[in-house]
């Protein structure tokens, strides 16, 4: 049996369930036996630090000073997105709902977060909160300590997030 040469795109082929038409014999040239096939592949995007500038929360779905600092967007067939979000004392969301859920990483500070007809809980620095789909809640500073959380989410049919009213301060205020 005479020696077969696999090239390096050969293996990338064979590597991604994709067969070569003919192995090639290894007294072929590499330069000739590379595949005639033609992979386009995504490439890899870096979105640097400080390129995505920051925006004030809208009042229409934030009580105080919010500042919200975009992470990543929804990309070709990926649903999730994330934004840092940084609230300062006694600032929290709106009531609002996601139609997939959320994740938040809390990274600094101190906050709140409630589910409706429930308490709220404290969140601290390093704390992962998982927020089921159509769970209806908020989350934010407390009243004397802000805080900054990763927020992610995926769509479902383009939407993210469905907006309600406003945490009232008697809601806020009460554990």
């Amino acid at each position: 049996m005479k020696p077969m040469h696999f090239g390096l795109g050969s293996l990338l082929l064979l590597t991604l369930g994709v067969q070569a038409a003919e192995p090639v014999p290894a007294s072929v040239p590499v330069s000739e036996a590379r595949p005639k096939t033609v992979i386009t592949a995504e490439q890899i995007s870096i979105a640097r630090n400080g390129t995505q500038l920051p925006v004030t929360g809208l009042e229409d779905y934030f009580t105080g000073p919010v500042r919200v600092e975009p992470l990543f967007q929804t990309k070709g067939e990926g649903r999730a997105s994330g934004a840092l979000v940084t609230f300062e004392p006694g600032s929290r969301t709106h009531w609002h709902t996601h139609p997939v859920g959320q994740t938040l990483i809390v990274t600094s500070g101190m906050g709140w977060v409630q589910q409706e007809g429930q308490t709220h809980l404290e969140i601290h620095p390093g704390d992962v909160v998982q927020i089921p789909a159509n769970v209806k809640h908020w989350h934010g500073a407390t009243s004397n300590t802000p805080m900054t959380h990763i927020a992610i989410q995926e769509a479902n049919a383009g939407k993210v997030v469905t907006w309600l009213e406003s945490v009232s301060p008697a809601q806020y205020d009460k554990p």
